[in-house]
């Protein structure tokens, strides 16, 4: 089932997310519309408070091939372990910032933890786009956004965009 996306600002979307202490049939459920409402945006990952949820759950597929085989991943407290000195600058853009985008400066690559919705543990090196996708999700997690990276104007100018936007649709 496809679920609304918040669209900032939204104060959920500033809130830090509590860990999932138990992997439920609700769990696995809101995994499975996650990754239904990310790809139907269309988008390449997609955090639970982004959905109105509290709780420490991404859903991610970077795999933009034509013909190669789609890679969902869904990962319940993830935590990066480890990221290079190295880093990259990608124009990152939102599912709760629609049609903004900015240049973000992370870490090239990561090491990532986290628990699948089975209940086993996975480890992974991550790089390049997927990197940066798990970076910027684990970050709506801790109640950061890809603009509070930019300077106070460009913030400032996106949000009053959003607030615009967000006015628009609830005359519509």
């Amino acid at each position: 089932m496809k679920r609304p996306i918040l669209i900032h600002p939204d104060p959920r979307l500033k809130k830090v997310c509590a860990p999932v202490s138990e992997i439920s049939d609700d769990l696995r459920k809101l995994a499975d519309d996650m990754l239904e409402t990310m790809y139907d945006a269309p988008g390449i990952g997609l955090a639970a408070p982004q959905v109105g949820v509290l709780s420490r759950l991404i859903v991610l597929d970077c795999v933009k091939e034509e013909g190669e085989a789609p890679r969902p991943l869904v990962m319940i407290n993830p935590e990066v372990l480890a990221s290079s000195e190295e880093m990259n600058t990608y124009e990152e853009g939102c599912l709760s910032i629609p049609d903004q985008y900015a240049d973000v400066t992370r870490p090239a690559e990561v090491e990532v933890r986290w628990i699948d919705p089975d209940g086993a543990e996975h480890r992974e090196g991550f790089g390049g786009l997927w990197a940066t996708c798990v970076q910027h999700e684990i970050d709506h997690l801790n109640g950061k956004l890809f603009i509070d990276y930019l300077g106070a104007m460009r913030r400032q100018m996106i949000t009053r965009r959003m607030v615009k936007l967000k006015r628009e649709k609830a005359r519509a």
